[in-house]
């Protein structure tokens, strides 16, 4: 029997390890499948299909399950890069007749993004090819892109929604108060109002200042962009009394941007298929509205921005800047800095381009990749530094490693401030009947304490430890600019400026795009900027993300076309967003007292990500504090 026995063992040993390497096999080959490039079928001609159904970022995050068995549509994020270097493709390839943008579900990008994708479709008209946009409703985001387009369409049911930069922002002080929560807060800059929504309940007269004179620059900036791209479009007079307009229409949206220029025809979607099918012919006679086309996933794929031998690197900095590691989508310091360490010991690189489009995060995190950059530089590296749509607060504690600093008119930058907000719950415990006691050796034994509160001498402790991170990031930037110590803590204060502005104070040095500084970076390093080309210092996708990704594109393949959201439908999501961030604002309050260089009044293009439980939890707890 025990020889039985072993010999049993041996077989389910055997059969265990057969079906181990089948499934290394089966994972293997489904891998390799998914992972596969989509290419652009043999002899395809047509339009360039950009179906933009979610949000342009500087680095898409990566898809996680319940994205797609969630229930609930999937927003996507267009990473900008790839877009411009598909456009640009575009602009020189025959097979690309034209472009058709097709803005239905576009969620927006941020400004300074979006100017950059309205210059390449520029370039692709320039190429003599037309550019057709087509939208049920146009926001002020999707309206920036079809500014720039030939043609544009918008159903006769739709609008043209333009509102220009502002909003409301939530304050949560009363709510803390009935619940019982303190928000400790220690600060430094007069202007820092990250920390307002918890200590007031509406905006300091100092944050409304800083932020009105942002908003004001942004939207003459945007309404210079319109006028040169579209100069028939009668913004300035649709904005100033659109409800006259309508009403002298009947009410009806679409023919008053019609009369106003600011489209070129009013039809439904089969009209503009009609009109693509006669500038690069039908696809299916027999399906009203088809024209030949090139899905954008397979020409992307096709036609990557860099090169995996680029002498100039690229390095992202974007979404908000965290301790330790990260995935795509937020900026890990500790990612960051290893992917610059190990192109540097990799990679015969001869300059380095910092992008950042970051409100900032943790100032350890920032200092961690900042001092990475200046490795960089000790090696004989010329450093110039990208900014996106934001580049404020830690963001900008990165961009000064750099020895030339490229802002877009629109980037939102400086925010030169710090705080920290550590939560307590005595009066919650008060409202619950729980009281609290304990014993001290110390006068810091305990501290800082969540129960009762920190202690006197923990709270002139933590405000010291702020003070001194604030004067370290006086320093830096004073170094950095050249400017004299005083001059900095002036502009500083956490005030946000935009880039026009942030020029002018000597916080930026010149205007351009992501292409203007490589060939800034090129130029440093004595480098052809017609020849150089770039590497992009990219993590790279792990099996489940690929996996996840071709899945994605999968189903974006098997989807005929998005399905229009008319003006309401657009408007009403815009209070989900609002309060998914409210949820994340309450997240980062209760993580603790990290040390902040952020840009919380920046405005954002990513969606935050917030669990179920996350909702449910902070819902609940709310219901029990204030029955």
């Amino acid at each position: 029997m025990r020889f039985v026995g072993k010999v049993w063992r041996l077989l389910v040993g055997v059969k265990d390890g057969l079906v181990l390497l089948f499934m290394l096999l089966f994972f293997g080959m489904l891998y390799a499948a998914l992972s596969a490039s989509p290419t652009v079928p043999r002899g395809a001609r047509g339009a360039l299909v950009l179906d933009l159904s979610g949000t342009i970022v500087e680095q898409p995050a990566p898809l996680q399950p319940l994205d797609l068995v969630g229930g609930s549509p999937l927003v996507r994020e267009y990473r900008l890069r790839d877009l411009v270097s598909a456009l640009d493709a575009a602009a020189e390839d025959d097979r690309v007749q034209a472009v058709a943008l097709d803005l239905d579900i576009f969620t927006g990008g941020g400004q300074a993004a979006l100017s950059s994708v309205g210059e390449a479709l520029d370039r692709v008209r320039r190429a003599n090819k037309p550019v057709v946009a087509y939208a049920s409703t146009y926001t002020d985001d999707s309206y920036q892109l079809a500014a720039h387009a030939s043609e544009v369409w918008l159903n006769p049911m739709g609008a043209v929604f333009i509102r220009g930069p502002g909003g409301t922002g939530l304050f949560f002080k009363e709510l803390l108060d009935k619940i019982g929560v303190t928000a400790n807060v220690y600060r430094a800059g007069e202007y820092k109002d990250a920390v307002e929504p918890f200590t007031r309940n509406d905006m300091s007269p100092e944050s409304r200042e800083a932020l009105q004179a942002v908003a004001g620059v942004l939207w003459e900036s945007w309404l210079e962009e319109i006028g040169r791209a579209r100069p028939k479009a009668r913004v300035r007079d649709y904005v100033a009394d659109p409800e006259a307009l309508f009403r002298r229409a009947g009410g009806d949206m679409a023919r008053t941007a019609l009369a106003l220029g600011l489209v070129d025809k009013v039809g439904d979607r089969t009209a503009f298929g009609k009109r693509m099918a006669e500038i690069v012919g039908t696809a299916d006679e027999k399906r009203p509205g088809s024209f030949k086309s090139i899905p954008f996933t397979p020409w992307s794929a096709a036609h990557p921005a860099g090169s995996s031998s680029g002498r100039i690197g690229v390095l992202t900095v974007a979404g908000e800047i965290v301790d330790g590691t990260a995935p795509t989508g937020t900026a890990g310091g500790e990612t960051i800095a290893r992917l610059l360490e190990k192109a540097l010991s990799e990679r015969n690189l001869s300059a380095l381009v910092v992008r950042i489009d970051s409100p900032g995060g943790s100032a350890m995190a920032s200092e961690r990749i900042r001092l990475a950059v200046l490795e960089a530089k000790a090696r004989g590296l010329p450093v110039v530094a990208s900014m996106g749509n934001v580049a404020a607060s830690g963001g900008y504690w990165v961009s000064t490693a750099a020895d030339h600093v490229v802002a877009e008119p629109s980037t939102i930058t400086g925010s030169i401030g710090v705080f920290g907000v550590l939560p307590s719950f005595r009066g919650t415990l008060d409202k619950i009947g729980i009281g609290t006691d304990g014993v001290k050796t110390t006068p810091l034994s305990g501290e800082p304490n969540p129960l009762a509160g920190p202690a006197p001498e923990m709270n002139r402790l933590l405000q010291m430890n702020v003070d001194n991170v604030y004067r370290r990031f006086l320093g830096i930037v004073a170094a950095a600019r050249k400017m004299p110590l005083p001059r900095v803590a002036e502009i500083a204060e956490g005030r946000i400026w935009a880039g026009g502005t942030a020029r002018q104070i000597g916080l930026v040095d010149s205007f351009g795009s992501l292409d203007d500084a490589i060939a800034e970076a090129a130029r440093r390093a004595n480098l052809d900027p017609d020849e150089v080309q770039e590497v992009y210092l990219d993590r790279e996708p792990g099996f489940l993300e690929s996996l996840f990704a071709s899945f994605v594109s999968q189903e974006e393949e098997d989807v005929a076309e998005p399905a229009a959201r008319d003006g309401f439908a657009r408007l009403a999501g815009e209070p989900r967003l609002l309060m998914a961030r409210a949820i994340a604002d309450a997240r980062r309050l209760l993580d603790g007292p990290t040390i902040q260089a952020r840009c919380l009044e920046c405005p954002s293009t990513s969606v935050p990500r917030v669990s179920r439980e996350e909702r449910r939890g902070i819902a609940a707890l709310i219901d029990l504090l204030i029955s």
